[in-house]
């Protein structure tokens, strides 16, 4: 592979999410190690709640069809996943209902993320640094056959972890979060 395809984005909606600016500082480094990246926030694509009787009647909306070629056109992901109440976002697990569905009857089972790899990382105002939501993430990946790397990155107390910038304050943070990026990038070279 020559110049691997990573999507990166988190899984909040919110504008000055910590977790966006982590997967800003992630994206930043998976492009210094050779990707091709693009960066998305969820928060551009409004998804209806995925319910099947909807998707019956009107078919994926033009969103969520939008989502699912960036899912289809890349290598692999880096997700910058909150913990909302010791788990993940509810945007997040509905973006990735909606990309796991098939299109047609002749597509592919999970066409967007089968044979797949995958970082994972969070920021979190919490001591935790979003571990618990991780822990959730990485099953559910796995069981869409995304490879997630063995490696993660948390960041607690995200309310004091980044400067103005966006940059994050501990240098050993920004270590683990650019050698998180390259591992990616390295995996999907090899």
């Amino acid at each position: 592979m020559n110049q691997p395809r990573i999507l990166v984005f988190s899984g909040s909606l919110r504008a000055e999410s910590y977790n966006q600016k982590l997967a800003t500082l992630a994206a930043e480094a998976a492009r210094e190690a050779g990707a091709e990246v693009t960066l998305i926030s969820l928060r551009d694509y409004r998804l209806p709640m995925f319910d099947e009787d909807l998707e019956a009647a009107e078919g994926k909306s033009p969103e969520a069809k939008k989502l699912k070629e960036l899912f289809v056109g890349s290598d692999a992901f880096i997700i910058a996943s909150p913990e909302y109440n010791s788990g993940i976002t509810g945007a997040l697990k509905n973006a990735i209902d909606w990309v796991s569905r098939a299109d047609s009857e002749g597509e592919a089972p999970l066409l967007a993320f089968n044979g797949k790899a995958a970082a994972i990382l969070s920021a979190s105002p919490s001591g935790y640094g979003g571990v618990r939501g991780l822990a959730q993430l990485r099953p559910l990946l796995e069981n869409i056959h995304v490879s997630v790397l063995p490696e993660q990155v948390t960041v607690p107390a995200a309310y004091e972890a980044f400067d103005e910038s966006g940059k994050l304050v501990d240098p050993d943070l920004t270590t683990a979060v650019n050698k998180l990026a390259k591992d990616l990038v390295e995996q999907l070279k090899a």
